[in-house]
């Protein structure tokens, strides 16, 4: 019994402090303009309001790539938009709809506003390869 509780509490302790990386491919960009600006989210309440670590990669061949590493394995959401104009902003016309193309992991879209953080996270337990098209 002994020797079962200690493999248990080392697989827990083990999964506790797993490192993963996630790669980042994006596809279908209308051209190489401007640069990817990626969030990484791993909480609802953070989800495009504040990054917990962000990433931008360079355009060529109208496909983009970055890669985040040594993140602790759990739960995770991305979202990417294609500044174009390179000021770092989703430009959006007066009614607030983004000009920009932009994509979420899970392929999640909103319904009348942005994309909902339950639609687009993920888990990673080990490293992850996620591909968003735009």
């Amino acid at each position: 019994m002994k020797t079962s509780v200690l493999i248990l509490f080392l697989a827990i302790s083990a999964m506790a402090t797993a490192q993963v990386a996630i790669k980042v491919d994006i596809v279908g960009l209308k051209n190489n303009k401007g640069q990817v600006l990626i969030g990484l989210y791993n909480s609802e309440n953070h989800f495009l309001k504040k990054v917990y670590k962000g990433n931008v990669a360079l355009i060529q061949n109208e496909k983009a790539t970055a890669t985040f590493e040594n993140l602790p394995a759990g739960e995770y959401a991305i979202s990417i938009f294609h500044d174009e104009n390179s000021n770092g902003k989703l430009d959006a016309n007066f009614m607030g709809i983004p000009k920009e193309d932009y994509a979420a992991s899970n392929d999640a879209k909103g319904f009348m506003g942005p994309p909902k953080y339950k639609d687009a996270k993920f888990q990673a337990t080990q490293n992850k390869h996620i591909v968003l098209k735009v």
